[in-house]
Parts: C-alpha cells; structure tokens; sequence
C-alpha cells in the first residue's frame, strides 16, 4: 500500500498514527542497518541487537526528523551512534571482565522492544553471511580499528561522502580520508599475506 511513498512520506504518515507505514519504513532499511552491524561487529546477535536498538531509537525520535538531511542519512547517523554505543560497552566489559569464555555478554540481555515495534519481530532474510565474498570481506574488516571500519561502512557499503561521514562521526574531513585509506591499505596488505600463505 505504501510501497511507493517516499521516506518523507512514510514519516509524515507515521507520525499521524499509521502503524503500517511505520512497519513499511522499517521493512525497507532494516536489512542495511542489520548488516551495517554485522560488518562492524562479525557476530549475528550484536547485529540483531544493534538493529534492534537503533529502530527502537528511530520510533522514539521521528518527531525530531525536520527532514534537513534525507531520512537514509539521518537512520544511519542514528546507527553510527548506536554502534558506537555498543563497541564502547563491549570495551567496557572486556575491561571488567564482563565477557565469557566465549566473549559473549555475561550480563547482557536485550532490550524489549514495545509490541508495536516492527523492529522486534523474526530476523529479516539476511544472505550476508552465506556469499563467500562476504565472508572474506568480513574477515578484512575484523582486522582493522572499529573507527576504521566504521569509515569503510559508511563510504564503500552507504555511499556517504568524506563530508558527510565526518560531519557524522564529528572529525575532520581530512581525518575520515586517512583513516578509510589506512583501511584499506591495512586490508589490501591483509589480502596479500593471505595469498601468499596459500602459495607455500
């Protein structure tokens, strides 16, 4: 029914009461927040978490969308921050000693979403991890800081501009420049030693 509007609209209409053009904007991002996390993380339940999360803070926060930037650019200034969060916490825990054996939480339960919240519902169709090329790039980024990969997301999988990523994450242009091509010279080494461990 609301295929066709706009984010705009969706939001217009979401705001006036319409749950099933809320539920339609979620449908429609939240496979790219899902796997924003699960390339920033490498693990399945902190991607679901972060979606989670980050729908959660968009239903309590569209009545502040002004519809300044598009609502794309404003989801995932939501998702930057989100993810943010949740590498600072883990940091936290691993400090404390806040993970198991297996680095998992010890302490960490989900958040309830409300019932109405689309975003709770059964995990989207998500091929991520399935594709081989996938898995390798995945394997790349997990070698590289959190900063950096947060730059790498934003500009190779989001299309974001070097303007826009460090006016997001609040660096300099010049910074978000050094460190998505420090990334990439750090996976494209990676690659390399890759291949040559292959060869002998």
């Amino acid at each position: 029914m609301f295929a066709g509007n706009s984010d705009e609209q969706l939001v217009g209409k979401a705001l006036a009461g319409s749950a099933r053009a809320w539920r339609q904007l979620v449908r429609r991002h939240e496979g790219s927040i899902y796997n924003l996390g699960y390339r920033l993380t490498g693990n399945r339940e902190d991607a679901m978490d972060l979606t989670q999360e980050v729908f959660l803070g968009v239903c309590r926060g569209l009545h502040r969308f002004r519809g300044e930037a598009n609502f794309r650019t404003w989801l995932f200034r939501i998702a930057h921050n989100k993810a943010v969060d949740l590498n600072r916490k883990r940091k936290l825990l691993e400090l404390t000693g806040g993970l198991d054996e297996n680095g998992e939480f010890r302490e960490f339960t989900r958040a309830a979403a409300p019932s109405d919240t689309p975003a709770a519902g059964a995990e989207p169709d998500h091929d991520l991890a399935a594709d081989e090329r996938n898995r390798l790039a995945l394997g790349l980024l997990q070698r590289i800081s959190f900063e950096q990969r947060l730059v790498v997301e934003l500009k190779i999988y989001q299309s974001l501009t070097f303007e826009e990523i460090a006016r997001m994450q609040e660096i300099s242009v010049n910074t978000a420049k050094t460190r998505f091509y420090t990334a990439l010279k750090k996976m494209r080494l990676a690659t390399e030693e890759e291949h040559a461990l292959l060869e002998n």
